[in-house]
């Protein structure tokens, strides 16, 4: 007959992935002619759970390269994007929320500039990143034990009985 013991241990009760798409503006100090580069740096993030879904807040940085003055001069603008994302996730048991629960964001895909288009004096930019959240909360797991576990066998050590005396010859 089997008894059954409980073992608390930390889970994944919830998680879950999203692709954001944003459009986002800057104004450089001279009015473009040419996009000539672009890129995303000093990505940063965290989680916290907000109810039964999770924040995700961050930031980063973009950089514009970009020609100016018939295109003849060129200069690079750099600009911080805030965001503030919700996700909401599956959760196994709803009751498991709590302000205990470790949220971990990862940053499947990291933001990158999709397409970017002059209008005016402005730089429009389509912003794609894709974000991971997992919960982690305590959950309980039943496992089967053995009511007659077998006792632990002594183990002798009588070596005596193994050396030959004559090995030496002299």
């Amino acid at each position: 007959m089997a008894n059954y013991k409980e073992i608390v241990t930390k889970t994944v009760i919830g998680k879950g992935r999203k692709t954001f798409k944003t459009e986002h503006s800057l104004t450089p100090e001279n009015t473009p002619n040419t996009v000539l580069g672009c890129w995303v740096i000093n990505h940063t993030f965290s989680g916290t759970n907000n109810k039964n879904d999770v924040s995700v807040t961050g930031s980063f940085d973009v950089n514009v390269w970009y020609s100016y003055d018939a295109d003849s001069k060129t200069a690079v603008t750099t600009r911080n994007f805030t965001y503030e994302e919700l996700l909401r996730l599956r959760v196994k048991e709803v009751d498991q929320l709590t302000n205990d629960n470790e949220i971990i964001v990862r940053s499947l895909k990291q933001p990158t500039v999709q397409d970017v288009k002059i209008k005016g004096n402005d730089v429009y930019l389509n912003i794609e990143k894709e974000l991971g959240v997992e919960i982690v909360g305590e959950s309980k797991v039943k496992i089967a034990t053995l009511e007659d576990e077998l006792p632990w066998d002594d183990i002798e050590e009588d070596i005596t009985e193994d050396i030959d005396e004559n090995y030496v010859k002299e």
